[in-house]
């Protein structure tokens, strides 16, 4: 089992504070400011929720940002997708980063306080999810001019599922931007909030969360997930295969 003392300042990427109720709050960031995907976050965040999830003291999860956006940009630095060696890196992190969310018992909330065009499926898989009125979900990581390489890394499971099929294909074929009153008419979202009532109305849900026994707690995260785990169980390591190609190609062309 882990403890808050072990891990608490183990990773650049998230401040961690726990409440006297048992809730943590996890605020993402880099460098102090909102959360780049670079070879950083990508390597820490499966080790991060793996300590979460195995710290029995921890009740509820509050999952929030840093600043003016969620995760909007990416950093490549010497990142080596690009050779089998490289994108094995990349999917033993990127399955496990999925795998360990899921993995973490107890109920989940979001507090997404703007612009999730990144791994927005991060923050869309807790168990409620609230958005700042700026929130806009987006995916620039795959298909769109930028890469131009299949999302096969969970977000090709998790779209299609929340928005339904065509609406989630859509979603991912064309880099398309929904807002926050869209995703909240969509079901992505639980309640758009102001950007500063967004984080004590998340605070105020997870200390009612709190109140229940930690078994209820645990056990209720358990059964609502159960379709979700399988999914990400039955699909990520064949999506992240079917990436992986198109990632090589990409590189051996030059492009």
């Amino acid at each position: 089992m882990s403890r808050l003392s072990e891990y608490q300042h183990r990773y650049e990427v998230a401040r961690l504070e726990r409440s006297d109720d048992g809730v943590l709050e996890v605020t993402l960031h880099t460098r102090g400011g909102s959360l780049l995907l670079d070879e950083t976050t990508h390597r820490e965040l499966p080790l991060l929720f793996s300590d979460i999830g195995n710290d029995a003291d921890t009740k509820v999860i509050l999952l929030t940002g840093t600043g003016d956006d969620f995760c909007s940009e990416l950093a490549g630095g010497d990142w080596d997708f690009s050779t089998p060696a490289g994108w094995d890196r990349t999917y033993w992190e990127g399955r496990r980063l999925m795998q360990n969310l899921m993995d973490i018992h107890v109920p989940m909330l979001a507090a997404i306080n703007g612009p999730a065009r990144v791994h927005a499926e991060i923050p869309i898989l807790c168990d409620i999810v609230l958005a700042s009125e700026t929130t806009e979900f987006q995916d620039i990581a795959h298909f769109g001019e930028g890469f131009k390489v299949t999302p096969g890394d969970g977000s090709h499971l998790v779209w299609p599922l929340l928005l339904g099929l065509n609406r989630g294909k859509y979603f991912l074929l064309t880099e398309q931007v929904i807002d926050a009153r869209q995703a909240l008419d969509l079901g992505l979202v639980n309640e758009v909030l102001p950007p500063e009532e967004l984080l004590p109305r998340a605070r105020a849900l997870a200390s009612d969360l709190a109140t229940r026994s930690s078994v209820t707690l645990r056990y209720t995260r358990v059964a609502l997930n159960m379709l979700l785990r399988n999914l990400m169980q039955d699909g990520m390591s064949h999506g992240l295969a079917l990436e992986g190609y198109s990632v090589m190609e990409r590189a051996q062309q030059g492009s």
